[in-house]
């Protein structure tokens, strides 16, 4: 974990603590303070911004997903009624989410819709599981690094992927590919008028996307995604626009409840590991989100495992269903951040919105080009892919950069789960040789050479311990003074080095000093007379430390166990 990670993770759990007077900070009111009213004009007007914002998400990721649109919108509606009414957070809104779009469309590819439905019910009862346990917080010791490598290494395949069908055209297959046939997408939109309008429109919705905040006035209040949908059902009902428009069906018609024949399905390992990557992934953004958006206000903080059960319960149903997985959304959220929202009814009416719009409304679904929700996503892709955290962590600590861009470049050119797991093999070896690290410092004198050891000696630092030992032997002196009283942490390698290095130093006739570390008691010398009493004052990290310069006994570890 880099510095700047643990800074940001120490700011929230502090004002979390401030909040509530827990040390886990997972209560709910300000201490000493009422908890926050509710107004419920601004509740219900929230509500219905949050559902402006998550209605072309819902169906942008559901096309992405390569699932019909109904399963987002039902995946948006289970993350409003059953994620919103848990008290997990209180301000986060969940839903269909752009960063499992990927993993969704290659997963559904892979085994089929009717499968999707078992990975996701599967994933949930794993998330509930996780929370019982009380192992919501787990995720927060991702290294920062990995978490953002692997946005961005789903945003980016996301943006590619997305252009294509904001020309109406379909994408080739995996990352590598879509990459690679842009430059004859690029052709065919400027031999194609129908694909040039409907480019057009997705580029407007792209623009949009990132400028609308900078309006003047309350206009800029109405989300971007809403005005580009409105724009897009405009020209796209202007004579002799032909673009493609959503094709929406019957929103209890898609429900598509799992059978023995896809629970059978259990027995391959595949899907078991699909469960688990569902799992891990869909959690990690949900919890980081919440961290996220507990940073945007000042009211309860996120109960991290009860928020980890209500995304499990919300997967549940959702897996049932045979709909999207449901995960916390930055986008949604922030907009009930901004909008006023207080409570959970805001977040939990936005559902009960998007469920009567869809059985209400279908035929204004219809109007809506396809090439605008693929508009909305390549900029959801942008925010994922976040470039400018590149730079900046490359500045704040460069290891963390590598980590970083090895994870993004593993997961663009192989898949989310090996390069998460790429990820986080190369965090943790990165901490490992961080925490080892071992200063050593020798030097000759007439009659003897000294090695002097502080730090932590593992493992990793082994070739560093065995190439000063064997200087020291090199050098011919008659007497080998070894200092390990500055070691703060001797693991069982380095010490088993130098102990094989004392005996067979002594065995060549060398007078060997060794000073270990650790926290030994004194023994008066007539208790034991083999053993010589401490006679000197010892170093950092010990109270006293033996001068012996004979053979060690065969129970001296035992009577004389060491810290490391």
């Amino acid at each position: 974990m880099s510095g700047a990670h643990a800074r940001s993770r120490g700011a929230v759990l502090r004002s979390a603590g401030a909040s509530t007077g827990k040390a886990d900070g997972s209560a709910g009111a300000t201490t000493g303070k009422a908890g926050p009213k509710a107004d419920l004009g601004t509740e219900i007007t929230a509500s219905l911004v949050v559902f402006l914002v998550a209605l072309p998400l819902c169906i942008g990721v559901a096309v992405a997903s390569g699932v019909p649109a109904e399963l987002g919108i039902i995946s948006g509606v289970i993350g409003g009624l059953v994620v919103g009414a848990v008290r997990g957070s209180t301000l986060q809104v969940s839903g269909p989410a752009a960063g499992l779009a990927a993993l969704v469309a290659e997963t559904v590819a892979e085994h089929g819709v009717a499968m999707l439905g078992v990975i996701v019910l599967g994933s949930g009862i794993l998330q509930i599981v996780l929370g019982v346990v009380r192992l919501g917080r787990m995720f927060q010791a991702i290294s920062l690094a990995v978490v953002q490598g692997m946005l961005a290494g789903i945003g980016l395949p996301l943006m590619f992927s997305q252009a294509y069908p904001m020309a109406d055209g379909k994408a080739p297959g995996t990352p590598i590919e879509n990459m690679a046939g842009i430059p004859g997408l690029f052709a065919d939109i400027l031999t194609d008028r129908q694909a040039m309008i409907a480019t057009l429109l997705g580029v407007v919705t792209v623009v949009l996307s990132f400028l609308w905040k900078k309006v003047p006035g309350p206009v800029k209040k109405v989300p971007a995604a809403l005005v580009a949908v409105g724009i897009g059902i405009a020209v796209a009902a202007l004579p002799g626009v032909e673009v493609k428009t959503l094709q929406v069906g019957n929103l209890l018609a898609a429900v598509n409840v799992p059978g023995g024949e896809q629970f059978a399905g259990l027995a391959d390992a595949a899907i078991i590991t699909s469960i688990l990557t569902f799992t891990v992934i869909a959690s990690a953004e949900s919890l980081f989100t919440a961290a996220a958006v507990d940073r945007m206000h000042s009211g309860p903080r996120t109960r991290y495992n009860t928020e980890l059960i209500a995304q499990g319960a919300g997967n549940t149903v959702a897996g049932v269903l045979g709909a999207l997985p449901v995960t916390a959304v930055v986008a949604r959220s922030s907009a009930n951040v901004q909008a006023g929202a207080k409570t959970r009814l805001s977040r939990t009416l936005h559902g009960l919105w998007l469920l009567a719009f869809a059985l209400l409304l279908p035929q204004v679904l219809a109007l809506i080009p396809i090439s605008v929700l693929a508009g909305v996503l390549v900029h959801s892709g942008w925010k994922l892919f976040a470039p400018e955290e590149f730079p900046k962590m490359w500045r704040q600590d460069r290891g963390e950069f590598a980590v970083m861009t090895l994870t993004t470049l593993v997961i663009v050119a192989t898949a989310l789960l090996e390069g998460v797991l790429v990820g986080l093999a190369a965090g943790i070896v990165l901490a490992a040789l961080r925490m080892s690290q071992t200063v050593i410092r020798q030097h000759v004198e007439e009659d003897a050479a000294k090695v002097v050891m502080a730090g932590n000696a593992t493992f990793l630092r082994l070739p560093k311990v065995i190439e000063a030992l064997e200087a020291a032997a090199a050098s011919g002196r008659p007497r080998i003074r070894l200092d390990l009283t500055g070691v703060t942490h001797l693991d069982h390698a380095c010490r088993n080095q130098v102990e094989e290095f004392t005996a067979q130093q002594r065995g060549n006739g060398v007078r060997v000093e060794l000073l270990m570390p650790g926290p030994v008691k004194p023994v008066p010398a007539e208790a034991e007379p083999d053993m010589p009493a401490p006679d000197v004052t010892p170093g950092p990290g010990a109270e006293w430390f033996y001068l012996d310069t004979r053979p060690l006994p065969d129970d001296y570890l035992e009577r004389r166990p060491l810290v490391g």
